[in-house]
């Protein structure tokens, strides 16, 4: 009596025979895994710092793989890390219809303003 068994992955012998439903492993690789960007912020910091960019299956992995690689010297307290896919952000290309506006409302300058005498260290 023959029968058809395969040892693959560390199962074991396991029956690969008809009747017997094998559904093909998806061909997943690191290369497939989204990218995730690092902020860290230090011990003497106040802000997050972008620090680097890794691939990871989820969120939960990329903070330990981060935490691996980007702060290996006890530098870091915190850690973000953010799906690059979710990012959105400006183009240098636009910067001067993006920020010129700001330029052209003298109000939002400080010498628009007359300070009084009586107020102190201004």
């Amino acid at each position: 009596m023959t029968s058809d068994l395969t040892s693959e992955r560390g199962h074991g012998a396991v029956p690969t025979g008809a009747g017997i439903p094998v559904e093909p492993e998806p061909a997943v690789s690191r290369r497939d895994w989204p990218l995730y960007e690092v902020f860290v912020r230090g011990k003497r910091g106040l802000n997050h710092v972008h620090v680097g960019s890794l691939h990871a299956p989820d969120a939960e992995m990329a903070v330990h793989a981060a935490r691996d690689l980007y702060t290996r010297r006890n530098e870091g307290v915190s850690i973000w890390v953010v799906r690059a896919a979710d990012i959105t952000a400006s183009s240098p290309d636009e910067k001067d219809p993006m920020f010129a506006p700001s330029g052209d409302k003298v109000y939002r300058h400080p010498t628009f303003y007359e300070i009084p005498e009586n107020v102190p260290h201004m």
